[in-house]
């Protein structure tokens, strides 16, 4: 879990640096509705495939398939090094120690709103990985439910496309307080429904998601507009910081509220996070974006 949050967090820097050094400020959101659709494939047959390998012929079968795309991954990048390739080239800016730039960051208040924006919604992502399939499992639908379902949510990454349109149109800010309030409503009743009718809270896990994708695919653009130039690197190492928070405080908090209240709590707790960053979203977040 700890490698791929630091990997995770790792490439998504290199990622963002390299978006704000080639791609227009105005092509943001077009840009990152894109990127979110495509990597739907990815996320969709990978839950999938790994259950079906793990129930069907043993946990070395599913590590198998990890490392044989792994290592296709590494002969690509090795390829376009190897080759000089136009298509990857070098950003203007490095990375830097984000320990140092912890203060800046917090002294910019729509920086903290970005940050607060992108961990609301890893938040999610989170639960509903960890949490969505257990639900599945404890209620008695099963793990291959749990793997449709997270493979569900992740098929829906392909509607990144209409929320980049959706942001465009509307306007970012109504398009991410729409999505926060929205998918506070449909966690809040997938905790009252609970476990009385798991498929019910399943399907409502996933409107939650639906929600959920025009923040990938909106939510970035509020940190790329508003991060200055000669500090985009210094920012972005500490922006990506929400996804170390949102994979460690959940599991704290929900640790408390199943103390005394069932799983359905834990997607409860989840709607009225959402509903806090969709106030603030529409509260501050500057009507421009």
């Amino acid at each position: 879990m700890l490698c791929r949050v630091v990997g995770a967090g790792a490439l998504a820097i290199t990622l963002n640096l390299y978006i704000m050094d080639h791609i227009r400020k105005t092509d943001f959101m077009q840009a990152e509705s894109l990127r979110m659709a495509w990597s739907m494939l990815a996320w969709t047959a990978g839950p999938t495939l790994g259950i079906y390998l793990y129930t069907r012929f043993g946990i070395y079968a599913a590590h198998g398939a990890v490392a044989v795309f792994a290592m296709a991954l590494l002969a690509l990048f090795w390829t376009y090094r190897l080759g000089d390739n136009p298509s990857i080239r070098p950003g203007k800016t490095r990375p830097v120690n984000p320990l140092a730039n912890i203060g800046r960051f917090v002294a910019q208040p729509r920086l903290r709103l970005a940050w607060l924006i992108a961990f609301g919604r890893s938040c999610f992502w989170t639960t509903f990985f960890v949490y969505g399939p257990l639900f599945m499992v404890i209620t008695g639908e099963g793990k291959l439910a749990g793997g449709l379902l997270v493979s569900a949510g992740n098929a829906l990454l392909f509607m990144a496309i209409f929320w980049g349109r959706a942001g465009k149109r509307f306007g970012g800010r109504r398009t991410m307080t729409f999505a926060y309030f929205a998918m506070s409503a449909t966690l809040l009743a997938a905790g009252a429904v609970g476990e009385a009718a798991p498929l019910i809270t399943g399907a409502l896990l996933l409107c939650g998601a639906f929600f959920t994708i025009a923040l990938d695919a909106l939510g970035s653009t509020a940190f790329m507009r508003s991060v200055r130039s000669y500090e985009r690197a210094q920012m972005a190492a500490v922006y990506r910081t929400y996804l170390d928070f949102s994979e460690l405080t959940p599991p704290l908090v929900y640790s408390v509220v199943l103390a005394f209240f069932g799983l359905g709590a834990v997607f409860a707790t989840l709607g009225l996070l959402a509903a806090i960053c969709g106030f603030g979203t529409w509260r501050y977040l500057p009507k421009s974006l």
